[in-house]
């Protein structure tokens, strides 16, 4: 499995597992959690994603109670996960409003329960979640410094954010933002335009894409995109889910797609993204199916 480096001494496997899913499961029992891990780590895949409002805040507890279980597992892995979403449920059902805090207070408040859901010392990278209208970036950049200082947060980056948030929250930090996670798909081909890779191109940050797969549409939809997916899959020996990431995968901006499911099998087939091999012309056939023209 191919490795993109983050910071000087983080590293994230090119394909991430996404767990905002892993509470929805009818099976949330520490050794199901266990074979989910397992399976990503035996194709090489050791970058697990996470939410403190995955699940309505209980996600990260089913993470925590797996690697309570088997302590073994925690250094395989880098774990990823994101606060600033403040939603009336679990932790916060007394809140009026669904909202975004980026205030120190609710930083720190947030890393602490993440640390002690998740029963680890330290997150490997925390991201703010939303863009926050009210965010104060002095305040908030510096709560970040503190957390990376602290040990408990090694690296931290954000999500959703546009180049001018970025630019914004990274002038009040000493440290340097390490990834940006945003959604990016055949189903989302706007970035591919509007500035959000280029910009994080040129400065050779790490780039996430959250819902590689259309948050499934593409999985289960009809239409030229799915049609095109599907002769290249049967080309390649590979399925459908393959090709959608392995179009992300060509991309010189070394996008890092997180891709959750819970069903064994397809997380045993993520790997097979990197199986697949997209030359110039048959990217841009699917990326005119996604169009729906010809490129001018």
């Amino acid at each position: 499995m191919d490795r993109v480096s983050l910071t000087a001494d983080l590293s994230f496997s090119r394909l991430v597992y996404g767990m905002w899913r892993v509470a929805d499961d009818a099976d949330t029992s520490p050794p199901h959690v266990e074979a989910k891990i397992q399976a990503c780590l035996d194709q090489g895949i050791t970058t697990f994603d996470q939410a403190d409002i995955y699940g309505g805040y209980v996600a990260e507890g089913v993470l925590g109670a797996a690697l309570k279980a088997n302590p073994s597992l925690r250094p395989q892995m880098e774990i990823v996960t994101k606060c600033d979403i403040v939603a009336p449920a679990g932790r916060y059902a007394d809140k009026r409003v669904k909202h975004y805090d980026t205030s120190r207070k609710h930083i720190e408040y947030s890393v602490d329960c993440s640390l002690r859901d998740m029963a680890i010392d330290h997150i490997d990278l925390l991201l703010i979640h939303r863009p926050d209208p009210l965010m104060d970036h002095q305040e908030t950049g510096a709560a970040l410094d503190d957390l990376v200082a602290s040990g408990k947060v090694r690296s931290v980056g954000v999500s959703n954010f546009r180049p001018y948030d970025w630019e914004l929250l990274q002038s009040g930090m000493k440290t340097q933002l390490a990834t940006n996670q945003i959604e990016i798909s055949l189903a989302e081909i706007a970035p591919f335009t509007n500035g959000d890779i280029a910009f994080h191109q040129r400065h050779d940050h790490a780039l996430m894409a959250w819902s590689p797969l259309g948050g499934g549409d593409l999985m289960t939809g009809t239409g030229a995109v799915v049609d095109r997916l599907d002769a290249i899959a049967a080309e390649q020996g590979v399925d459908r889910a393959a090709v959608a990431v392995a179009f992300l995968l060509r991309h010189p901006a070394k996008i890092l797609p997180v891709l959750g499911t819970n069903n064994l099998d397809r997380i045993a087939k993520i790997s097979d993204a990197m199986k697949v091999e997209l030359d110039r012309q048959t990217w841009f056939e699917l990326y005119e199916a996604a169009l729906g023209r010809e490129v001018a």
